[in-house]
């Protein structure tokens, strides 16, 4: 029994899909399953990541567990449940900001994701960090705005990244939750690199509109953000993009190793997103 933990998020809910298409027993952990839309075949638990006792419960007879966390989720009493249950072992979805062999990291980003590594590594269950910095998810951040109009407007247009569908991250879990990964770090990621301008250039393509990209000084946005969220977050991930410009992101094999196809390009994704920019 493989349980996922984030299973109503983003990367948690394609999981699910990509388990129960190989034919894996699957459990989704949910804070409300009667809203949680998931697939029939999945054995859907409620329980929340601050309860031990839904926790003990959940982890009943599973082996594995995938697990996406919220920024600054203590995921202490998951990984004391864990050990109880005898789970054997865990795939965390990582940050590749983070930076091996560093005794501190570079920004908040990376210093939660490398404590909850630690923490996982500490516990003495087997894992597999599965490492990405800019999900192709991300660009559902312009849809608000081509609501109205054609303009996209950003900072960083010629930052890099190499975006990755999060079907293709579901489908390395899927592979790598039966083991055989065992202590081992994983980046992932798309099979191009991409600057933000084309990325919204394909975007435009596949939509059928003439989008332009309409470049922000990024201090304004930071302050704007940091309204509404943690300003040492803003600044770590604006920090990151500011960091690719005019350097092109890694693209390298890993996903295709695992799932035996090439990655999903941008453009497969935007085409699989079209209702989201309607």
């Amino acid at each position: 029994m493989f349980l996922v933990v984030g299973a109503t998020a983003h990367f948690g809910r394609q999981t699910v899909d990509a388990l129960l298409t190989a034919g894996h027993p699957v459990r989704a952990l949910t804070r409300r399953p009667e809203s949680a839309g998931l697939p029939a075949g999945a054995q859907v638990v409620a329980g929340d990541l601050t309860d031990a006792e839904s926790l003990d419960i959940a982890l009943a007879g599973v082996s594995a567990i995938f697990l996406v966390l919220p920024y600054q989720m203590d995921v202490a009493p998951l990984l004391s449940a864990a050990r109880r249950a005898g789970v054997q072992r865990i795939v965390f979805l990582s940050s590749g900001a983070v930076v091996d062999g560093a005794e501190r990291q570079p920004d908040v980003i990376a210093q939660y994701h490398r404590d909850v590594e630690r923490a996982i590594e500490e516990s003495g269950i087997e894992w597999t960090f599965l490492r990405l910095l800019f999900p192709a998810i991300n660009s559902l951040s312009f849809a608000m705005q081509l609501a109205g109009g054609d303009v996209i407007r950003a900072a960083y247009g010629q930052a890099t990244a190499s975006v990755i569908h999060e079907d293709d991250v579901a489908e390395v879990v899927s592979a790598v939750l039966g083991g055989g990964y065992a202590g081992r770090s994983l980046d992932l990621t798309g099979p191009q690199s991409l600057t933000q301008v084309e990325q919204v250039a394909v975007l435009g393509e596949i939509l059928g509109r003439p989008l332009v990209f309409e470049e922000l000084d990024d201090a304004p946005v930071r302050e704007q953000m940091a309204q509404f969220m943690d300003p040492a977050f803003i600044n770590a991930l604006f920090d990151l993009m500011a960091a690719t410009v005019g350097k092109p992101a890694e693209v390298n094999s890993v996903v295709e190793d695992l799932t035996g196809h090439a990655p999903r390009s941008y453009a497969r994704w935007v085409a699989d997103h079209r209702g989201d920019f309607a």
